[in-house]
């Protein structure tokens, strides 16, 4: 007997093999660890997405310039670009810095905090951090930083950190200084919040940084790394012409992923510029 593949046989038959197949990927994947960021693949309608009720939830805190505090339903706790700047109340399970400038990092980073994750190889070259905290993930996708030097690139001297608890996955930025490219954006997957420094400056420029964000294509966008109302209501005049725009009173944001607005969304929070 001569077996026919679906595609060669008659659309009914395709069908319902594509059909079949959705119905039993389930059972097939049952027990597989959950992947919070599923890289980006060209067709989007083929991923499959696996829900973890009640655990696709984080809490955002900003404390100032580009310091958030991530807590996650089993209370694991991790600081953003830690430093000896910006207070951030302990206990912490984690840190990530950068090195950029000395907001974004210590040298003293307090010895009873377990993870203190460096966005750079302090000898040079590679660097890469995979932590599994409890219920949250850290990883990071390394960028380049611009020298001191005329035309001097520092490479890869940052670190774009990822958060993944559940389903949901949060990317900070970093000192973002240039464009992703598409293995940036490979190694990130879909990202539902995004951590953007808005100087316009110090880091990529405006149109630039708008550009990452548009390729991330994030659910929220939240701004940092502002220096006065003026650079941020610079972005916040080009973002409102692509994304809804929402100004907060309160620094936290409890973040579910069934509650993710289905446009990108920039919410602004309080806090240290």
């Amino acid at each position: 007997m001569t077996l026919v593949a679906p595609s060669q046989s008659k659309p009914w038959l395709a069908g319902f093999f594509i059909g079949l197949g959705a119905l039993l990927w389930p059972l097939l994947t049952f027990g597989a660890e959950p992947e919070a960021c599923p890289r980006l693949v060209a067709d989007r309608s083929a991923q499959v997405w696996r829900a973890a009720a009640g655990q696709d939830r984080a809490t955002v805190t900003f404390n100032g310039h580009a310091t958030f505090l991530i807590e996650t339903v089993k209370g694991v706790r991790a600081a953003t670009d830690f430093n000896d700047h910006v207070h951030v109340p302990r206990p912490l399970d984690a840190v990530t810095m950068n090195k950029a400038h000395s907001t974004h990092f210590t040298n003293r980073p307090d010895p009873r905090i377990p993870h203190v994750l460096r966005g750079w190889n302090p000898l040079g070259g590679a660097v890469e951090h995979d932590v599994r905290i409890s219920d949250l993930r850290i990883r990071n996708v390394q960028t380049n930083l611009r020298g001191w030097g005329v035309n001097e690139t520092e490479y890869l001297g940052n670190s774009i950190f990822v958060f993944e608890t559940g389903m949901l996955c949060i990317a900070h930025l970093g000192h973002l200084h240039h464009e992703l490219t598409p293995e940036h954006l490979r190694q990130l997957g879909q990202i539902d919040v995004l951590m953007v420094p808005v100087d316009g400056g110090y880091t990529l420029d405006m149109e630039g940084m708008m550009g990452v964000v548009e390729v991330i294509s994030p659910r929220i966008v939240l701004p940092m790394h502002f220096f006065g109302s003026y650079s941020l209501d610079r972005f916040l005049s080009l973002a409102a012409r692509r994304f809804d725009v929402e100004r907060r009173t309160s620094p936290t944001l409890v973040i579910d992923k069934q509650d993710l607005p289905i446009k990108t969304r920039v919410v602004v929070l309080p806090g240290r510029h």
